[in-house]
């Protein structure tokens, strides 16, 4: 936990409410998202028991399998669900984007909209996970078929368990998260993951605080566990007789319709709160606007939804039970490039964000007390222009003599570290020389150069380019990781 959130944390139990910790949100949200609130069985793996989805709040549908444990009810939950959500899918299956490619020598197409799947906490994601896996590699034939749609859905559902793990992608929101990431409250990091009682301090009833309304959410008799886990005493007192008087009534078709229809009752009353604490939490987010580059990682959720429908398209088989060590290893880098990435953009959108680096010494905000404009570099083969500036700061400077720093008001400009000078106790100039973002010329264009008077901060993050490494072919894999992958099995 980071200086900045334990302070906003205790600034919240003081307050009795919850503090911001960011100034704009840091998530794309889609226009019409899917929210899913699943519940499971208990002492079962994955089993699912009930689930209430839809892209609208007044569009809730209740789906219910009355008994979890019956291989064929699973599988028909499965084909409603895929009813539910691959016409969903294929809303956004719309216009298209031309996108240069090769320095502009070519052109690819992404769609210009991507779905978004939102669940109420990380438990959420993980039964997206489990329930694709279960599903993706069903027969559609031979023995113990399934609807054709079930193989397709555990292939989606994968596809967003999967872009969950992608540091910056919307694609799959678990709501906790999400909010957690834009609010400190004045509780543990466990109790956040209790939609209602995060809630609670974020948007506490008229007439209460924080606290108190966390604690009233802590009552399961009151607010419902946010799932896919129920509440051991819901199970024992009220599931528990359902299920068994449904199992009971099977020769008395009156008597199962009463069962199941109050089998119903009880789950549309456990999910319904959650379902709309998390339109509630949605629209908290919806109050901030969006950063400057929440549009680019949009991008590459389009470019990702893009690639996996043309692999559909193209009678694509379901993703692997595991990676082979090629790509194990391709997608450990592409995930560690993309926390490093997102964690440079959240700090050049958000001041918030930045003072956390200001803190351990990564980042520092001064004013411009000098500037050269006009200064050229003759001690090369030809002049270029380098402009210095001169900053001021009451912060500590941790950058060496030689560092190069960029500024998120301009990071296409690159400012090298020549002198830090301590003037007293509590201030340091800093010399800066300046490239790039200034044309070829000798002379810099009118704003290209910070002017004195202007207050920046500089960082040592930065958002430069960096080469894709060079893995081998899959074929080539060496003995050390196993060797060559055998040929996958026929379906």
């Amino acid at each position: 936990m980071s200086t900045l959130r334990a302070l906003a944390r205790a600034q919240a139990l003081a307050a009795g409410r919850a503090q911001p910790v960011a100034t704009v949100r840091h998530l794309h949200l889609a226009e019409r998202p899917l929210v899913l609130v699943p519940l499971v069985l208990a002492g079962e793996a994955n089993a699912p028991l009930a689930a209430l989805v839809g892209a609208a709040p007044q569009e809730a549908k209740l789906l219910v399998v009355p008994q979890p444990r019956n291989r064929d009810q699973r599988f028909a939950f499965a084909a409603e669900l895929a009813s539910v959500v691959l016409p969903w899918i294929d809303e956004h299956r719309g216009p298209t984007e031309a996108v240069p490619v090769d320095r502009g020598r070519d052109v690819r197409h992404r769609y210009t909209d991507a779905p978004q799947v939102v669940v109420p906490n990380p438990a959420g994601v993980t039964f997206l996970r489990l329930f694709g896996r279960a599903t993706r590699f069903r027969r559609t034939d031979g023995d113990y078929p399934v609807h054709p749609s079930v193989p397709l859905l555990g292939q989606w559902l994968t596809f967003f368990a999967e872009r969950a793990e992608h540091p910056g992608s919307a694609a799959t929101v678990a709501l906790t998260e999400a909010l957690t990431l834009h609010w400190a409250t004045g509780q543990s990091t466990v109790e956040d993951l209790h939609l209602p009682a995060l809630l609670g301090w974020l948007d506490p009833p008229a007439g209460s605080d924080g606290p108190t309304a966390a604690a009233r959410a802590e009552d399961p008799a009151r607010c419902p566990p946010a799932g896919p886990a129920t509440d051991p005493e819901f199970d024992n007192r009220v599931l528990a007789p359902a299920m068994s008087a449904y199992a009971d009534a099977e020769d008395d078709p009156d008597a199962r319709r009463a069962a199941y229809e109050r089998l119903v009752g009880v789950l549309r009353e456990q999910l319904a709160p959650t379902w709309e604490l998390a339109w509630r939490g949605l629209g908290l987010l919806r109050s901030l606007s969006p950063g400057a580059r929440v549009a680019g990682r949009f991008a590459g959720d389009r470019d990702a939804f893009t690639a996996f429908c043309e692999h559909l398209d193209d009678s694509g088989g379901p993703q692997p039970r595991r990676d082979s060590a090629v790509a194990a290893a391709a997608r450990l880098h592409r995930l560690e490039r993309a926390a490093t990435s997102y964690a440079v953009q959240r700090a050049y959108d958000d001041p918030l964000v930045m003072a956390e680096y200001r803190l351990t010494g990564e980042a520092f905000a001064g004013e411009v007390r000098l500037a050269d404009p006009k200064r050229v570099d003759d001690s090369g083969k030809r002049p270029v222009l380098r402009p210095r500036i001169q900053l001021v700061t009451d912060e500590p400077v941790l950058v060496p003599v030689g560092a190069t720093l960029t500024c998120p008001d301009r990071p296409g400009q690159k400012a090298r570290v020549v002198f830090v000078t301590p003037v007293d106790g509590t201030r340091t100039e800093v010399v800066l020389e300046l490239s790039g973002g200034m044309g070829r010329g000798l002379t810099a264009p009118a704003g290209s150069v910070p002017v004195v008077g202007e207050r920046l901060c500089y960082t040592t993050l930065s958002e430069a380019f960096l080469p894709a490494p060079v893995f081998p072919a899959p074929e080539e894999t060496p003995w050390t990781h196993g060797g060559p992958p055998a040929a996958p099995a026929p379906v």
